[in-house]
């Protein structure tokens, strides 16, 4: 499997990495701009100290109304005091930054396009079927809950890695659930909405590695798409990268130190009968440095069926029911047969 991770730093964009102009980014990270703002915008910033705060109902609502606000704004937030510590993220982060620095021979057991493995290390993109490659090493694997059957398919080496991956898993998996009560809350719903099986199946990790790339303007780092879960909970880190759709237009995020991006996925979208949006995002590269993310999606059990809440639908009025019930197995297998486009999966389920 040919790793980016494996090779020396590259002078030009190997031709089997290079997109066609209309696919290719509308941004350079150098500071120069094609048609869009360069230096990217702040998402919305919530401070979870004062959710955390007992006693205080009031404060609570306005964390709850605050993240409603800025999910229907932009299908994105950033989220500060958040409880999980810093040591945690940096400490996780480090071990994933040594394992991709592995020599390739140490990390060819774990390289494959298996997608039923619960640990894996790949290349590219296993949606997009075209002959291009994107610009990202990744490993993805099932993270939570953590017990030692699963801990055994993690690498033991570095030999940070498995102890650091459990612990931000579960702070990470904590924080989730919390957002999830807010996001309920705002939204006018029993705190325990998205508990049981909404939120409860095989939570997910992808760490995304994006070495320098010697011309950003030619590749993408990852296809445009929505996340096909619940809930994403991203540690983007202090290297920007991220862009999303907003107002027919790409932007780029700014990272926020200490701060973790928080994105709404499809399952959402449709159980709130479209008052959250999944929004479109993808990566983009830079010349400069290497770029890690870490992705935790929170996922549905595959039996959970799925529709528009019924507090959030409306038939009497303009708000009617968009999307029809199905099991959340049969989305995953739409999804992979659009290939992660938005609009085509998205189609499969709406009520015309």
């Amino acid at each position: 499997m040919e790793l980016l991770s494996n090779a020396l730093a590259h002078a030009s964009v190997p031709d089997r990495y290079v997109f066609p102009p209309d696919k290719r980014a509308a941004l350079q990270l150098d500071g120069q701009s094609l048609d869009d703002d360069a230096d990217g915008v702040t998402l919305p910033v919530v401070d979870l100290h004062h959710a955390a705060l007992s006693g205080d109902d009031g404060l609570r609502r306005r964390v709850a109304a605050e993240i409603v606000r800025a999910g229907k704004e932009f299908g994105f937030f950033q989220v500060v005091n958040h409880g999980v510590g810093e040591d945690v993220v940096k400490g996780f982060r480090d071990a994933a930054a040594e394992f991709f620095a592995m020599p390739a021979e140490e990390k060819l057991p774990y390289c494959s396009d298996d997608q039923r493995k619960p640990f894996r290390l790949a290349s590219s993109t296993s949606y997009d079927k075209s002959e291009t490659r994107y610009w990202r090493d990744y490993l993805k694997l099932q993270c939570h809950p953590v017990t030692d059957a699963l801990l055994r398919h993690w690498p033991p080496e570095p030999p940070t890695f498995r102890p650091r991956l459990a612990s931000f898993s579960e702070a990470v998996h904590d924080l989730a659930q919390t957002l999830l009560a807010l996001v309920a809350e705002g939204l006018g719903l029993v705190p325990d909405f998205f508990a049981g099986d909404l939120s409860g199946g095989e939570t997910q990790m992808n760490v995304n590695y994006y070495p320098p790339c010697p011309d950003p303007s030619l590749t993408l780092g990852l296809l445009p798409h929505c996340d096909r879960h619940l809930l994403t909970v991203l540690s983007q880190g202090d290297v920007a990268g991220l862009q999303a759709r907003h107002q027919g237009r790409w932007i780029l995020f700014r990272p926020v130190p200490g701060a973790f991006v928080v994105n709404f996925g499809h399952q959402m979208e449709i159980v709130t009968n479209g008052a959250l949006a999944s929004v479109e995002h993808r990566a983009v590269t830079n010349s400069a440095v290497a770029r890690m993310s870490v992705a935790t999606l929170i996922m549905p059990k595959n039996e959970c069926r799925i529709g528009p809440a019924p507090e959030m639908v409306d038939e009497a009025t303009d708000n009617p029911a968009r999307f029809r019930e199905f099991m959340f197995s049969e989305f995953m297998e739409a999804y992979d047969t659009a290939a992660a486009s938005r609009e085509d999966v998205l189609e499969s389920f709406r009520i015309n």
